[in-house]
C-alpha cells in the first residue's frame, strides 16, 4: 500500500520522499495545501501523480495522527 503511493530512493530527488512512479516530492502537496490551493490544483500542476495517491496519501495521515494521540489514551481507558 505505502509503496503505491511513497518511494524513497538515493536515486530519485536525493532520497527525498515522492509520489511513486514520479519525481514529485510528497512534501509539495502539503506545500500547496498550506497556500491554500486545491488538491485540483496540485493535480493540474503535477499531472504525473494520480489522485488515488494523494487521496490514499491524506487517508493514511489521518490514521497515522488518530493512532498515534489515541491509543496512550485507549490504553488507560481498558
Amino acid at each position: 500500500m505505502i509503496a503505491d503511493i511513497i518511494t524513497i530512493s538515493p536515486e530519485i530527488q536525493s532520497g527525498t520522499p515522492v509520489f511513486s512512479n514520479t519525481r514529485v516530492p510528497i512534501k509539495n502537496l502539503f506545500d500547496y495545501l498550506k497556500g491554500g490551493d486545491t488538491i485540483e490544483e496540485f493535480l493540474n500542476d503535477f499531472p504525473s501523480v494520480q489522485k488515488q495517491q494523494v487521496l490514499t496519501l491524506l487517508d493514511l495521515m489521518e490514521n497515522i495522527t488518530i493512532f498515534q494521540f489515541t491509543a496512550p489514551y485507549e490504553k488507560n481507558i481498558a
